[in-house]
Parts: C-alpha cells; sequence; structure tokens
C-alpha cells in the first residue's frame, strides 16, 4: 500500500508524494499507488484533504526522501521504500512534470525550481533531517540541496548521475532520441518490448529497462503515451546538461554514498573522482546493473546502500 500526500512546491505547483508501507487502517487519506496515472486525490474535492497528517509512529522514524530521475515516477522506488519502511519514514516524491505531480505549461522547470520542491517536500511532511537517495537528475537535486540546507539532510545517496557536463551533442541525442519513440504504443506489451529490445540506446534486451518505461505510461484515447510531456523533460534537462557541478559537491557535509552500475552512464574513474571530491564521501557499485541501478537489480542495490543508511540513520 502506498498513501498519497499532496506538497506545495515552488510556484505553487501541486506535488505528489507516496508514502509506502502499512498506513493506520483508518486513514481517509489511504489509497493504492496507481501505475496507470488514474485521478487522485485533488486538493479542495470532498475527500481528498490537502495534506494527509502522518502517523505517529512514522512521524517519529528517521525520515528518507527518495528523488526519481527525469522521466521516472515515485512508484519506481516502491521495492526500495517498502523496504526502508521497516524502520524508517520513506516518502517517495513525484517531481514536477512527472508522476501525478502537476505539469503546468508555463512552470518553471529550473534547477532552483526541483531544489525547492525538494525542500518543500522536506519542510512540509516533517522529515528533516532526512536522508535523500536520488537517481541521476533527482540525485543532482538532493547533492545541490544538501549543499544549500545542509541542516535538512543528514545523509545523502547519489546514485548513477555524473558530475560533469554532458554538453549541447548530449541534449541534441536526447532529442532525437524522444522523436524516435513510436507512440502512441498500441499496447503495454509494445512498450515493454520497444524499450527493453527494440531502442537504439539497448544494447543487449533489457526487460527491466522495458518494465521501468512502461510505468511511465497511461491509456489514452488512441494508444499509450508518457505520463509527461517530452518537452518539459527536454526543458528540465537542459537547465544541467551544459554545466558542470562539482563545486556544488564540495559544500555538501553530510555523509555521502556515490553508487554507480557497472554498465551505467557514471564511469568509475569520475564516480571514485566524486567520492574525493566529497568532504565525507563513500563509494559503492553494483554488478550486472546499468543506469536503472535499483531497478536492474534490488537486492544488490539493497545490499549496496544498507550498511551506509544504517550508519548514517542510527548516529543521533
Amino acid at each position: 500500500m502506498a498513501r498519497r500526500i499532496d506538497v506545495t512546491g515552488a510556484g505553487g505547483v501541486r506535488l505528489a508524494a507516496w508514502e509506502f508501507g502499512d498506513p493506520p487502517k483508518t486513514d481517509p487519506a489511504q489509497t493504492d499507488l496507481p501505475r496507470t496515472d488514474p485521478p487522485g486525490l485533488v486538493p479542495g474535492q470532498p475527500g481528498s484533504p490537502d495534506r494527509a497528517a502522518p502517523h505517529a509512529d512514522q512521524e517519529r522514524a528517521p525520515g528518507v526522501l527518495l528523488l526519481h530521475g527525469l522521466m521516472g515516477r515515485a512508484s519506481h522506488w516502491a521495492s526500495t521504500a517498502r523496504w526502508l519502511s521497516e524502520r524508517h519514514r520513506a516518502v517517495a516524491l513525484d517531481q514536477r512534470g512527472h508522476g501525478q505531480s502537476d505539469k503546468p505549461p508555463q512552470a518553471a522547470f529550473t534547477r532552483e525550481a526541483y531544489v525547492e520542491d525538494a525542500e518543500a517536500a522536506l519542510e512540509q511532511l516533517g522529515l528533516a533531517p532526512a536522508v535523500l537517495i536520488g537517481h541521476a537528475m533527482g540525485a543532482l537535486t538532493a547533492w545541490q540541496l544538501a549543499a544549500k540546507r545542509p541542516e535538512l539532510v543528514r545523509g545523502l545517496v547519489i546514485c548513477d548521475m555524473r558530475a560533469s557536463a554532458l554538453g549541447a551533442a548530449s541534449q541534441r541525442e536526447w532529442a532525437d532520441w524522444f522523436r524516435a519513440w513510436p507512440v502512441p504504443f498500441a499496447t503495454l506489451a509494445d512498450v515493454r518490448k520497444w524499450f527493453g529490445e527494440d531502442d537504439p540506446w539497448v544494447e543487449r534486451p533489457n526487460p527491466a529497462r522495458g518494465e521501468f518505461y512502461a510505468e511511465v505510461m497511461h491509456e489514452s484515447a488512441d494508444g499509450w503515451r508518457p505520463v509527461f510531456e517530452p518537452e518539459q523533460m527536454l526543458k528540465s534537462r537542459e537547465t544541467w546538461v551544459y554545466d558542470a557541478h562539482w563545486d556544488e559537491l564540495t559544500q555538501v557535509r553530510c555523509p555521502a554514498l556515490v553508487v554507480r552500475g557497472l554498465d551505467g552512464e557514471l564511469g568509475r574513474a569520475e564516480a571514485q573522482e566524486m567520492v574525493r571530491v566529497l568532504p565525507r564521501g563513500e563509494y559503492a557499485e553494483v554488478a550486472d546493473a546499468g543506469h536503472l541501478v535499483h531497478y536492474d537489480q534490488p537486492e544488490a542495490w539493497r545490499a549496496a546502500i544498507e550498511p551506509f543508511l544504517d550508519s548514517v540513520l542510527t548516529t543521533p
């Protein structure tokens, strides 16, 4: 089960946060986490509170905020959040433009907006000081927030995100890739096959990748389409690809774990340099995993990060 809690982000954008575990059976805000984006709780409508109050026991537990990557959604963290929720208060955020959070055409999709959204989530949900676990773009948001507001962050897990500038060629490749998607997909099976096998970016069949993208599709009148707007994704991405982010790493004062998939986008040399630059950096890698480390190898991912989380979350 997962319980939705609405958060007000930067510029008033409504964000959907998801608390995993078993909330009280009498909680009126209890709801299943949807896969295909049906209507959710809407502030102001009958039976839909603006923000569900956390359960008292969960409020006292150490907080963890999970931040997905570009095109991801909170549900991609479900397996991680469920084992975390056994001892911690684990909340995953649908970031602006993603999942069930708002996607206003005129909203800001800047680095500042994403960081302010995560900051608002920590404060409004009462999670701080929390451990931030971020994948790709979510990891960048996490370390930028840790640098900006160190009092809100007690630990940081950076999963497969580069600190180096990627450049204009990378942004053009992404724009071309979005145009290559054969949307609308007739069925979810077609989604899984294309992203798991037929996508030119796939070097070898990867069923986990197919499942990952199936989870960000919803059924429309003419077939299956992404729950996000590709233009908003490109807008979000262009605010970080042209710049390096090493300076912000040097400002992270809390313990930080850099995790990479052996076949991911973050190379070993760059990952180890990130660990060196971080004042309290540590390193881990997951074998047989690509960029979607936590999705490719959930058990190995847990084994890689759990000792770090235990040390951070049990330290007064």
